[in-house]
């Protein structure tokens, strides 16, 4: 086996392999839209569909890698046509083909459209070709307002839900009764209730006569000692006292 036989053979398992991945993927949520239609969302889907699309782009870069060969110049031809049934077939199709007859090549190893589908695609091109340059402009024109409509639809959507996520992810801190009652309380002493003075630890009242003071400027009540010796002394040495 030559190099070039080789890098074929490896590309192929590497497309064989990624391409079961990405049966799985689609059968997995085919399987989800058959049984959990009910309760499946949209943004579920959208994962799905992203998983698809990385899927799509790995396989897109086995067949645009520089060293995978040019699989466009490789043939694909059958040796052996039977309208047997083939065990193995059945096997490696999974049960969708059970023998490899003259009614299966054609699908299997069609190159080009079926007829039909092909005769559609022609008078498709043909419309688009008689248009006129100002009718095409106008086309262009109503179908990019019709995208920049849905992407700002999805776009405001997206925003509306990723903002109402955001707000029930949150953790509360608050109540609003307890605040609304708390408000009330305040402003206008709602559900409070008046509580009897208590009488117990409070200074016992001062007698008038004791903060009342003499004619002369001496307090009546009893001065401290040392207010009476530096008194007794002062009078003593008196100047005008023989």
């Amino acid at each position: 086996m030559d190099r070039e036989e080789k890098a074929l053979e490896e590309t192929v398992d590497s497309l064989t392999h990624k391409v079961a991945e990405l049966k799985t993927s689609l059968q997995t949520m085919i399987m989800r839209l058959e049984s959990e239609w009910e309760s499946i969302s949209w943004t579920q889907l959208i994962d799905n569909y992203v998983v698809f699309s990385a899927q799509i782009q790995n396989l897109m870069k086995i067949v645009k890698k520089d060293k995978t060969p040019a699989l466009r110049n490789r043939l694909l031809f059958p040796l052996l046509l039977s309208p047997d049934i083939d065990e193995e077939l059945m096997k490696l199709t999974e049960g969708r083909v059970q023998s490899f007859n003259h009614d299966m090549v054609p699908d299997y190893l069609r190159t080009k459209p079926e007829p039909e589908i092909e005769a559609k695609e022609n008078v498709i091109v043909g419309k688009a070709c008689n248009l006129s340059a100002d009718q095409s402009q106008k086309q262009m024109t109503s179908a990019n307002k019709i995208v920049n409509n849905m992407t700002d639809l999805v776009k405001n959507m997206r925003d509306e839900w990723e903002t109402e996520t955001n707000r029930q992810n949150q953790t509360q801190t608050s109540l609003m009764n307890d605040t609304t009652a708390l408000i009330a309380a305040i402003t206008f002493g709602k559900g409070l209730k008046a509580m009897a003075p208590s009488m117990k630890g409070s200074a016992p009242p001062v007698a008038p006569s004791a903060a009342q003071t003499s004619g002369s400027g001496r307090p009546t009540g009893k001065a401290p000692a040392t207010i009476k010796t530096n008194i007794k002394a002062a009078a003593n040495i008196h100047p005008y006292q023989r």
